[in-house]
């Protein structure tokens, strides 16, 4: 019989090892840890956003992105919706261009519509990357595209920096500002081999996750130039976000930031070795075949179901949680579930990991 959501994750909890994403002390731990941070750094609240910490820490991804200003945004929805919401009204123009899987399409609610009277039309292929092409074939003109970097629901799929480059002179020339979606833009850089700045380079805006492989307890940051990180924070103030103290969730970002983005590169050579180990299994296929950046696909020959009862069987057997949530796909009778390689599989050998996938499969029969 299937478990509860919630015997699931009482499941997992009891499990010895778990394979996907960081090892993260529990809620009280995490408190524990970032007090004494705070108290090292001698952290003092913010009031509205302003303060050394936050103002600080904006100006640090500011730098980082290679761009003018930055701006605390409580959540990546609203600083997607800002950004939007300011392009367009530059442009006199209510419609942007968006990747087919993109967030704003499909874990929001319609929100750029219903709140902003806004209308998104998808650019490209929901497989891959966003291409020069696909924003060439779009008659209609735009007044921004938003481009994700990379596309989590292909696997985490990059575009190649030729492709990259093309999609932004293609940009240039239609005169469409280009966003980026820079959720996990984090994990990025260690596939192109380029900085941060290079890459957001030719981007009018950048959103970035300070939750995401960084692991705060939420927030995001809005970068740009200086006249419209001005607008940003007006469009932050009328939406709600400007909160008495943000200090909690910047602090929980500032204490790993540093440490996190160092990590970056091994975690994508990780992620590298962990999909070739995968390949191996013939009844398992990897999206993309070559990882291209530590996030992947992982694709079953079964339904998500009896997927999900194997890896509970093998939590309860083995107290080892191979992956999170399993989704049925297109295919009937197929289904696939995502895994960020975080910092747990650094000290996992390739051996433990084949036999723990070879265990899954005998439960599935």
């Amino acid at each position: 019989m299937a478990l509860t959501p919630e015997q699931r994750q009482a499941l997992r909890k009891r499990c010895t090892l778990i394979v996907p994403g960081f090892d993260v002390p529990d809620a009280a731990g995490e408190f524990r840890r970032l007090a004494d941070w705070c108290v090292q750094q001698g952290i003092d609240h913010d009031v509205y956003g302003k303060g050394a910490l936050v103002e600080g820490f904006e100006r640090k991804v500011a730098d980082l992105l290679g761009k003018p200003a930055a701006v605390f945004m409580p959540s990546g929805v609203m600083a997607q919706l800002v950004a939007v919401r300011l392009w367009t009204e530059a442009a006199r123009l209510p419609r942007f261009g968006m990747h087919p899987t993109s967030h704003l399409a499909h874990h929001e609610e319609q929100a750029f519509a219903a709140l902003m009277h806004l209308h998104g039309v998808p650019v490209g292929d929901r497989l891959r990357p966003m291409t020069a092409a696909d924003l060439e074939a779009i008659a209609q003109p735009l007044a921004c595209a938003i481009v994700e970097l990379p596309i989590r629901e292909a696997g985490g799929q990059l575009p190649s920096w030729d492709e990259l480059e093309a999609l932004k002179a293609a940009a240039r020339a239609r005169g469409v500002v280009l966003h980026m979606d820079g959720a996990r833009l984090w994990e990025s850089a260690a596939f192109y081999e380029k900085g941060y700045a290079e890459i957001a380079a030719g981007f009018g805006s950048v959103y970035v996750s300070l939750y995401k492989g960084i692991g705060a307890f939420a927030g995001a940051m809005l970068a740009g130039d200086e006249p419209f990180i001005a607008q940003a924070r007006l469009w932050r103030s009328r939406m709600g976000g400007t909160l008495y103290h943000v200090s909690p969730m910047v602090a929980a970002a500032a204490m790993r930031f540093d440490e996190r983005l160092a990590l970056m590169p091994a975690l994508y050579q990780r992620a590298l070795a962990f999909a070739w180990e995968l390949r191996r299994h013939a009844w398992l296929r990897v999206n993309p075949q070559v990882p291209q950046s530590n996030l992947l696909h992982l694709h079953f020959d079964a339904p998500a179901d009896a997927v999900m009862q194997a890896r509970d069987a093998l939590a309860e057997e083995a107290g080892c949680w191979l992956f999170d949530t399993v989704r049925p796909v297109d295919v009937p009778g197929r289904s696939v579930t995502e895994i960020y390689v975080g910092d747990r599989l650094l000290a996992l050998e390739d051996a433990r990991i084949g036999a723990l996938f070879e265990r899954l499969e005998s439960f599935l029969g």
